[in-house]
């Protein structure tokens, strides 16, 4: 048993042996390196540029009339709607009429109503169940009725385009039956 403790006693000496055969000598040279280098080498810091000198712009039409007054931008888009080439544009002194406040895409179809000469969609915005007839107003944009059938509602609607001009589109509203 003494002979085992003794080799591994032995075993685990020599390599503590060995390490401290690397002394204090090659660590020695490396710091006088790196104080050489230090000595030898001058920092250099570039010299900063000037600031530009800042000039302020002097505003000389300040009796002249403000460029994004509220009127003058009404009376530039009032002049660019007459230039305007189609004739197509929303009535926007009319009462709104209370579909109009709803998105189209909200707005479903649940059937129609009819009475003698007369054709009604019946059209449910969340639990509210309102009826439209042609010529009524429904959606954000400008939308009317121009056809109501068993299962659809087409309406025209007035946009905007890229140009700013003012354009029709039809969209349509079809009846939704409830799944059971």
């Amino acid at each position: 048993m003494k002979r085992a403790s003794l080799r591994v006693l032995s075993l685990l000496a020599a390599p503590v042996l060995v390490l401290a055969g690397c002394g204090d000598s090659g660590n020695q040279e490396v710091k006088q390196w790196m104080e050489d280098v230090r000595k030898q080498t001058r920092p250099s810091v570039p010299k900063l540029a000037e600031p530009k000198q800042f000039i302020p712009f002097a505003y000389s039409g300040k009796n002249d009339p403000d460029p994004f007054s509220p009127g003058k931008l009404s009376a530039a888009l009032a002049k660019l709607q007459a230039n305007s080439g189609n004739g197509i544009k929303p009535d926007l002194e009319r009462r709104k009429e209370a579909l109009e406040s709803f998105p189209l895409d909200t707005i479903r179809m649940v059937g129609t109503l009819e009475r003698p000469g007369q054709t009604f969609a019946l059209l449910q915005v969340e639990k509210s169940v309102y009826r439209a007839k042609i010529g009524n107003h429904v959606g954000q944009n400008f939308g009317r009725i121009t056809r109501v059938t068993e299962d659809e509602v087409h309406i025209k609607e007035i946009v905007r385009d890229a140009s700013g001009e003012w354009t029709e589109r039809d969209a349509k509203l079809e009846l939704q039956e409830n799944k059971k």
